[in-house]
């Protein structure tokens, strides 16, 4: 079977050719179409990614806090909560039970509830990654800023999470990389991604071969793109000579 590309310049309607593959006067090509929804996948990805960051940082700072067992038992809870349920169950829970329980919570757009569901989601693995990284810090870091004279805000806000942050840039551009991976599941509450997309093309034009292999090359082109400027980030905030204790990777 001949492959053609041509399909992303018919218009979604009458299935007739565009001559600019952009669709004019309310026309919408598959190309139109297929770009939306990247940009779909993009903004559920970020926005889910600075509520899990947000989230994940507080959360994991908490678990390493000295003489707070019970707050560090209700950070544990969090990480084990959210780690240990799948996610697209998090998201029929968020899109079909909360709204029952709460309300309130019925007018919200799925967008919103996606979000909510990958961020919390992504905040426990981040938590956990946050908790490894303080906790890598050889144990002088701490006492140099208490004999400083620092309150624990103060030697965690300035001492603590800046040497920290840089040990976990890696593992941290997994996890971003994966929260875009992850977005794909929003189709399953009819959320207009990319996968979503993908599978409505498919079943319309029956060009599932250039219509996955197109949508495989955005993902490719994200992941891509999220791996440089990580890289860039951790490149600009290494901080020369420095070794975490125990050969955790040198920063």
């Amino acid at each position: 079977m001949a492959w053609d590309w041509q399909v992303f310049c018919e218009d979604t309607i009458e299935r007739q050719p565009v001559a600019s593959c952009f669709g004019k006067g309310g026309d919408i090509t598959y190309l139109d179409w297929m770009l939306s929804a990247w940009g779909w996948t993009v903004s559920v990805s970020l926005l889910a990614l600075l509520l899990a960051l947000v989230i994940g940082m507080v959360i994991g700072t908490l678990r390493t806090l000295p003489d707070r067992p019970m707050v560090v038992r209700l950070g544990n809870a969090w990480v084990e909560l959210f780690r240990n349920i799948p996610l697209l169950v998090q998201i029929f829970l968020w899109y079909h039970v909360v709204p029952a329980v709460f309300p309130a919570m019925r007018d919200v757009p799925g967008f919103v509830l996606v979000v909510f569901a990958l961020g919390f989601f992504t905040s426990a693995r981040i938590a956990e990654q946050v908790r490894s990284g303080i906790q890598a810090l050889p144990r002088g870091q701490r006492y140099a800023g208490m004999a400083m004279g620092f309150t624990t805000f103060q030697y965690y806000r300035y001492v603590l999470l800046p040497m920290a942050f840089r040990i976990i840039i890696p593992p941290l551009t997994s996890e971003t990389m994966n929260i875009f991976k992850n977005s794909s599941v929003a189709f399953a509450v009819s959320v207009s991604e990319l996968t979503m997309f993908a599978m409505q093309a498919q079943e319309e034009t029956s060009r599932g071969v250039e219509v996955y292999l197109a949508v495989t090359g955005l993902y490719i082109i994200s992941a891509f793109a999220i791996n440089r400027i990580m890289a860039v980030i951790e490149k600009r905030v290494r901080i020369p000579g420095f070794v975490v204790a125990g050969g955790a990777g040198g920063h």
